[in-house]
């Protein structure tokens, strides 16, 4: 069954504004699906895919950036400039979003303003430095809602982490996330579990790198 949308309603969708739907009725270029006797236009679901499926002039890139803590703000800067440096050589107007907030918060304002814009059918290209600063968990999912509106996600490092690492990343997140709910012992003990988590990823991977030279030397 056919959902239909009021024109205030479907001009918030498609991201113009009530009195441009009127104009593209009055000139042919869309009529509702139907008007009412009291006059009030209704948007079928069929109409609203023909029109996000039609890409406007002023699509934009918007060049994302986000990191967890607010102790991270220097690492934000450079991450916002090595992101600009990027665009900037692209040639293409761009615009920021930066947040501050963990990966697993779907909840985060800028990312939040980043899916409406897409929604909106106003993104060409979203851009990020890492997978992983777009959202920890769940990267699939915006990045299948964003093609859905003929957007791109493009990552400029896709250099590949090892199983574990990721596995270690993905446990610590989990662990601060639940960690900032608990209190007293309890967070005490799961701060120390994500402490040790992040030395054994630190000694697996100077043990790791150890063989790899000891592995380059006996082959030289």
């Amino acid at each position: 069954m056919s959902k239909y949308y009021s024109i205030h309603e479907f001009s918030k969708i498609i991201g113009v504004s009530a009195q441009t739907l009127r104009n593209w009725d009055a000139n042919g270029k869309l009529h509702p699906h139907h008007t009412t006797v009291s006059g009030y236009r209704y948007y079928s679901d069929e109409q609203l895919n023909q029109v996000i499926n039609v890409t406007p002039k002023n699509r934009i890139t918007i060049g994302y950036c986000r990191v967890s803590s607010h102790k991270q703000k220097d690492d934000l800067e450079r991450q916002i400039d090595n992101v600009k440096t990027y665009l900037l050589a692209k040639g293409q107007p761009f615009e920021i979003i930066s947040d501050i907030g963990s990966g697993t918060n779907y909840k985060k304002k800028g990312l939040q303003e980043l899916i409406r814009r897409i929604s909106q059918n106003q993104v060409e290209k979203v851009v990020v430095l890492y997978k992983d600063r777009l959202l920890r968990f769940g990267f699939e999912l915006i990045e299948y809602i964003a093609s859905l509106y003929n957007c791109e996600i493009e990552i400029i490092d896709n250099t590949e982490k090892s199983e574990q690492q990721e596995l270690v990343e993905d446990l610590v997140q989990i662990i601060t996330v639940f960690s900032c709910k608990l209190q007293g012992k309890r967070a005490n003990k799961a701060k120390k579990l994500i402490r040790e988590l992040m030395q054994q990823e630190e000694t697996d991977g100077k043990s790791h790198k150890s063989n790899v030279d000891t592995k380059q030397r006996t082959e030289n």
